[in-house]
């Protein structure tokens, strides 16, 4: 019975100094979680061990993750991978529509996000501001040049092209206008007129002639001058000697003859007018995308995430790289509270703990069941 007693007792003492062995060394993997010191030195084992090697271990899962888990490779493949694009794409065109199809105004989108008030206003003062500037930059670079070469070269060719047209309209406009009952009225008051004015020469011709004679005589001439081809040369040829001189002019000289202020309030009323960006700013994204959402959705969409798939595989090493991922893990690893880091693994290893605290146990056990037995035989 004595050595029954016994066995059972270095059982138990066996059991217990293997269960409480092995949790005490699990434990200490994480504390103390700060090195202990007495008369100013550290006492052994401490901190835990993974406080002490804290730095190593965080040095080390960076660089497995960027080695083994998170590879350019294994990034591009998933990347490339046809369900993963078709995925891609379908949320893309979900999320797109909804935006395109909703109630928010462009006007309530930026002052959300970007906090820009009256969006409107401040288009119109940005277009206003760019047209000034440039209408400046354009006269200071420019003002000094002939207008000739100011223009486009295609734009003073046409306009010298369209001179014997100007030529014909002239000729075309007066003949039919002195040909007509006005023309006539017209020609004859400035016969009175003229006659008037030189005295008694002039009463004595209106008196002999008669007013109405000397228009009849008159209008056949003006009519025949049109109507002659020295005529159309001489008036083509004055037409180009004015525009010849008005070419060479400086371009200050045709500015300085205009109000800048209203020209640049001209410009800004047109683009306002023909960009509908300045109107759709104010209604909802619904009405004004709808000839444009379905092209968008269905046509643009898969082209772009195509296009930034394959730009992204094309520079993602290079991206990963930059990102630098290995300090990245290296620093949440790092800045991880060592309780928290201690709840995680525990969390994840509980009940294998358990069991390896049981395998002492039952280990601890079976060496005093041995120990209990050579005892007896001794």
């Amino acid at each position: 019975m004595k050595e029954v007693i016994l066995v059972l007792v270095m059982v138990v003492i066996g059991a217990i100094i293997g269960g409480v062995t092995n949790s005490l060394a699990i434990k200490m993997l994480f504390r103390p979680y700060k090195p202990i010191y007495i008369a100013k030195k550290r006492v052994p084992f401490t901190p835990g061990l993974i406080p002490k090697r804290r730095g190593e271990l965080a040095e080390q899962l960076g660089r497995m993750v960027v080695q083994h888990l998170l590879t350019p490779e294994g990034i591009q493949r998933k990347l490339l991978d046809e369900k993963f694009t078709q995925e891609m794409q379908a949320w893309a065109q979900r999320e797109t529509r909804s935006f395109l199809e909703s109630e928010t105004t462009l006007s309530d989108l930026l002052h959300e996000r970007f906090g820009v008030e009256d969006v409107r206003e401040t288009l119109e003062g940005k277009t206003e501001d760019w047209i000034r500037n440039g209408f400046e930059t354009f006269r200071v670079q420019n003002g000094h040049r002939p207008i000739e070469q100011v223009l486009p070269s295609n734009w003073t060719s046409k306009l010298d092209e369209t001179i014997p047209m100007v030529t014909q309209f002239i000729l075309e406009r007066g003949r039919d206008y002195f040909q007509s009952e006005e023309g006539k009225d017209r020609l004859s008051h400035m016969i009175d007129r003229f006659l008037m004015g030189k005295g008694t020469l002039g009463n004595m011709v209106s008196m002999f002639l008669g007013n109405e004679r000397l228009v009849d005589k008159v209008q056949p001439e003006i009519i025949k001058f049109l109507n002659d081809a020295s005529s159309e040369k001489m008036i083509e040829s004055v037409l180009r000697k004015e525009w010849n001189k008005l070419k060479e002019k400086s371009l200050s000289y045709y500015l300085n003859k205009v109000d800048k202020e209203e020209v640049i309030s001209i410009l800004k009323k047109m683009i306002v007018k023909r960009v509908p960006i300045f109107d759709w700013v104010d209604q909802p994204m619904n009405e004004w995308t709808k000839s444009y959402s379905d092209t968008v959705v269905e046509s643009w969409i898969p082209k772009m995430v195509e296009f930034g798939g394959q730009a992204l595989v094309s520079r993602l090493e290079g991206l990963m790289k930059k990102l630098n991922l290995e300090d990245v893990v290296k620093g949440q690893v790092e800045g991880f509270a060592v309780e928290r880091l201690e709840e995680m693994v525990l969390s994840i290893s509980r009940r294998e703990f358990k069991m390896i605290t049981y395998l002492g146990a039952l280990l601890g056990g079976m060496i005093g069941f041995i120990q209990g037995m050579i005892v007896i035989f001794i």
